[in-house]
């Protein structure tokens, strides 16, 4: 029997990451991320770059036909960060203006406020990945 002949990039596409490993790696890439950015005290640009980073990489590293959680990942990914350093290192999350006793509500709304750009610069360069996947699949 004759194998037929793949496209070329078929043999790479079985070293995809599925949906799971996908979610796993993204978490676990920010969990480093953060926990490097933390050595100085609080959050700043490599925080902001490394979570970039990941959400661009991780379409890349998914299987085309499961493209959907790689462009609902970013949102949660950071909120989800945010959360848990407000929660566990709270004098890491510096905002012009926020006052030293706020609390977790205040604080987190502040982080998130003011990773907003990070945010919206991050999902889109991941949706520009996910479409630019799907036309050259096509």
């Amino acid at each position: 029997m004759e194998r037929a002949a793949l496209r070329p990039g078929h043999q790479l596409a079985s070293h995809d990451l599925t949906v799971r490993g996908t979610i796993a790696v993204g978490c676990v890439a920010m969990a480093v991320v953060t926990i490097l950015d933390l050595v100085n005290g609080e959050l700043g640009f490599p925080f902001s770059l490394g979570f970039v980073l990941i959400v661009v990489t991780l379409p890349l590293a998914i299987d085309v036909r499961e493209l959907f959680p790689a462009g609902v990942l970013p949102p949660l990914l950071l909120l989800g960060t945010l959360l848990v350093v407000c929660i566990v290192r709270p004098e890491a999350i510096s905002v012009d203006g926020l006052a030293a006793d706020a609390g977790l509500f205040t604080r987190y709304l502040a982080s998130v406020i003011d990773h907003g750009l990070t945010l919206a610069i991050g999902h889109a360069l991941a949706i520009a990945v996910i479409v630019w996947r799907i036309l050259a699949d096509a």
